[in-house]
């Protein structure tokens, strides 16, 4: 097996089979230089090792290009390359304290009513009609409104960023079926785009600061320190990315799957009380983010396989999340799953600063979808979904109410 077999339209549909075959293989699974890890416990026992590094990532993947698509996707690789999940201690220390604070539960909580509001509204616009996607009409304009409004990006904006994200997100997969000439230039231009939109507002905000992220971010000081000018726009970036990309996914592949699984379907109709679990077990069986990335600064050793300092680890959080060591009957949708031990908003230090935020966004979509929608069914029998491994999201969900 060969690690294109990641970026065909079969794996696409259904990447578990694939993930099945290559955790039967063993914790690790070599394909040149890259090292797939699939198994449970082999990730969290990697999670504290200092020489697993997510510096040399952007690197790694630009030093792989063709000349001609390295200089294109040069203003996204410097982009990425600064952001905090692209960097090692101390520097993440630093910059992510500098911005968790608004994202702690308590603050994150604050944002209930709003959330509930645009909820109501999404699906207030969509009633008449008896059916949307549930992708472009829900899943992905409430995070994206949400995090928009946290930073102090005006609405009408919206659907810039969201081309913006498609190009970015489309090149961060790291390979490519084809030339990959034409993906880096639409991810640079549109960094270029995304920072030239961006300056203006930071320098709007630097004169008239207002409630919002961004003039959060510039006023902070903790311990002296704060953002400099590119780590105040990488950070913007990706928070605007992160900050809708994921949750829109989870959404979407969370709601599908309850389309695809009646029963439990019904459970949670009538125990709505299981929310909660719920978005737990739907992270766990078909989660947004499939794999993190990262390169040893030291030989290491992984499960008994000894992996050489430079090469690139993937560490398949979805295959890890259906390993049958960690989670028996793997690929049965549970919603009362317990133990529920699962990767999806990542682990250790890089654990999702967002991760509070997905969850009540998730658990307000869900709830009020399920209220609202009793007789809600999936109105397609074919789906398409993104072309990329990295994360895992369809195109489109029609559904019919």
């Amino acid at each position: 097996m060969s690690a294109a077999t990641l970026y065909t339209p079969a794996f696409f549909s259904d990447p578990y089979p694939t993930y099945q075959a290559l955790r039967d293989q063993g914790p690790v699974y070599r394909d040149g230089r890259t090292w797939m890890v699939t198994r449970h416990a082999q990730i969290k026992a990697v999670a504290h090792d200092p020489h697993l590094g997510k510096g040399p990532v952007t690197q790694a993947l630009v030093a792989a290009l063709p000349p001609a698509a390295r200089e294109a996707a040069a203003p996204f690789s410097e982009s990425i390359s600064r952001n905090m999940l692209r960097v090692d201690p101390p520097d993440h220390t630093r910059l992510r304290g500098l911005v968790s604070q608004a994202f702690t539960p308590r603050t994150v909580e604050t944002l209930r009513p709003r959330i509930e509001r645009l909820v109501a509204d999404l699906l207030d616009a969509v009633t008449p009609a008896g059916k949307m996607d549930a992708i472009r009409d829900f899943a992905y304009p409430l995070p994206a409104i949400v995090i928009m409004e946290m930073l102090g990006i005006p609405p009408e904006d919206r659907d810039r960023f969201k081309t913006w994200s498609d190009d970015q997100m489309a090149f961060l997969g790291g390979r490519f079926p084809g030339d990959p000439l034409e993906p880096a230039r639409r991810a640079g231009a549109s960094t270029v785009e995304m920072h030239e939109y961006l300056q203006g507002l930071i320098a709007e905000r630097r004169r008239a600061p207002q409630a919002d992220l961004i003039s959060a971010m510039i006023a902070v000081e903790e311990q002296g320190d704060r953002l400099n000018e590119q780590e105040l726009m990488a950070t913007t970036t990706l928070l605007l990315l992160a900050g809708h990309e994921t949750t829109t996914h989870l959404i979407g592949n969370g709601l599908l799957a309850l389309l695809r699984h009646p029963p439990e379907l019904r459970r949670l109709r009538r125990e709505p009380a299981l929310l909660p679990l719920a978005v737990e077990e739907l992270l766990r069986y078909d989660g947004p983010v499939q794999f993190v990335n990262r390169v040893p600064s030291a030989d290491i050793d992984i499960g008994g396989t000894p992996i050489p300092a430079g090469d690139t680890i993937m560490l398949v959080l979805a295959a890890a999340n259906r390993d049958p060591a960690q989670f028996p009957d793997p690929d049965r949708l549970d919603l009362t799953r317990r133990p529920n031990d699962h990767l999806g908003f990542g682990f250790d230090r890089h654990f999702c600063l967002g991760a509070h935020l997905a969850r009540i966004e998730m658990q307000i979509a869900l709830r009020e979808l399920l209220t609202r929608f009793p007789d809600l069914t999936l109105a397609a029998e074919t789906l398409e979904w993104q072309p990329t491994p990295l994360i895992r999201g369809l195109r489109a969900l029609p559904v019919r109410f």
